[in-house]
């Protein structure tokens, strides 16, 4: 087997995972939300867990899908154009991981304090 092709299979490995980790956290997700539900607990309290049970999903999942990006594009093909390709792909992921955190926490990833951790 040569590098690129090992190279190439981690990508996709990375990129199965970060596919995996959304769309088993959003069924996870669904699951308790409806359980929860069926408990008749308050729809408010349930809702809100369930948005940041999908929200950390979509986080991990983003973050395997930039590790694979990154892997390819280093590892295999790193010319100035699919550097800044990988680049705004990071920036595009970057923002909405940033936007999401901020969605779930009511503050930005740099704003919390030791104790919210």
């Amino acid at each position: 087997m040569q590098f690129t092709e090992v190279v190439e299979t981690a990508g996709q490995g990375l990129d199965a995972a970060g596919v995996a980790a959304i769309v088993i956290g959003g069924l996870v997700g669904t699951i308790r939300f409806l359980q929860q539900l069926a408990g008749h607990q308050e729809f408010d309290l349930a809702y809100r867990a369930y948005r940041r049970g999908l929200g950390r999903a979509i986080l991990l999942g983003l973050e395997f899908l930039v590790a694979a990006d990154i892997i390819r594009t280093v590892a295999i093909s790193p010319t100035f154009t699919s550097v800044g390709v990988l680049a705004l792909i990071v920036g595009v992921r970057t923002f909405l991981s940033y936007s999401l955190e901020l969605e779930l926490t009511g503050q930005w990833p740099w704003q919390r304090t030791k104790s919210s951790d």
